[in-house]
């Protein structure tokens, strides 16, 4: 099976979601946000796939620093343009797999696909 996993290699919970993978010997290949940016394009049909309200974190602290401009009324595609600029507001992690994505770690929901 064939993953490419999303994130930031600092994060708690891609770490976790790293750890589980390997500790299940799946094979992936990790694209860091930081040093390698986010392709507006695959940001857009993550978007399609599973939604703004999935994959744009709006928890974080990055996401609440933004312009109350910034915060207010966002579509698909101002979600795609700021999860670009700042790619810590992308949930983490998103794992291609060829079945489909994954927006964060759900053990129970991996196990489910990723087995």
């Amino acid at each position: 099976m064939s993953l490419e996993v999303y994130g930031i290699p600092n994060c708690d919970t891609v770490k976790k979601a790293r750890k589980w993978l390997e500790a299940r010997d799946i094979e992936y290949t990790f694209h860091d946000y930081k040093k390698e940016g986010a392709d507006p394009q695959k940001l857009a049909a993550w978007v399609e796939t599973e939604g703004v309200e999935t994959v744009l974190n709006k928890r974080g602290t990055t996401f609440r620093k933004l312009s109350d401009e910034d915060k207010a009324d966002i579509d698909a595609a101002k979600a795609v343009r700021i999860m670009a600029e700042h790619t810590s507001t992308i949930k983490r992690p998103v794992v291609e797999h060829p079945k489909g994505i994954l927006v964060g770690f759900n053990q129970m929901q991996w196990e489910a696909v990723l087995k």
